[in-house]
């Protein structure tokens, strides 16, 4: 196959990643924690969410790989690692972060710390576990959505400084 044919493999791929990652976030802070609040028992909406929350979570490293993997090889095949010292591709420097952060949840900070912390609060006091769980997600999901808006806008010439 020709490079290109690969490169765009590689770009297709990309996105679909993107979409269930940033996607299932969006599930996750929008629908399931909302829902969660809702119910009365809080023992046993930790476990709902954790055993949910466990496959996303599954399902988001495998897709951050994929975005990681897909984006390195875009960045190679095009010779496009000066980007980062241009400041009209602010998108690239934002869509790294948003990578580089999740990155460290998903494979450092929830299995080393975060999944006995929060279970700990959510045993001292559910609502507030809760409370504090949604708006890092809340904070995640709005700064995916900016990055996604500013790299669609940015790979198709808006924003240009």
């Amino acid at each position: 196959m020709e490079d290109f044919v690969y490169f765009g493999l590689a770009r297709a791929l990309h996105v679909v990643a993107v979409v269930l990652w940033i996607g299932g976030v969006a599930f996750v802070t929008t629908t399931l924690i909302p829902s969660l609040n809702k119910m009365g028992d809080t023992e046993k909406r930790w476990d709902l969410f954790e055993r949910l929350e466990g496959r996303f979570a599954f399902q988001a490293k495998i897709v951050t790989l994929v975005t990681g993997l897909t984006g390195f090889y875009m960045l190679e095949y095009m010779q496009a690692w000066e980007r980062y010292q241009q400041v009209q591709f602010w998108w690239l420097h934002l869509m790294t972060l948003v990578w580089l952060i999740f990155t460290l949840i998903l494979f450092v900070l929830e299995p080393l710390v975060l999944h006995r912390r929060f279970r700990l609060m959510a045993t001292e006091n559910s609502d507030r576990a809760l409370a504090l769980l949604h708006r890092m997600h809340v904070a995640l999901l709005a700064l995916s959505l900016i990055t996604v808006f500013g790299t669609v806008a940015g790979v198709h010439g808006l924003f240009v400084f």
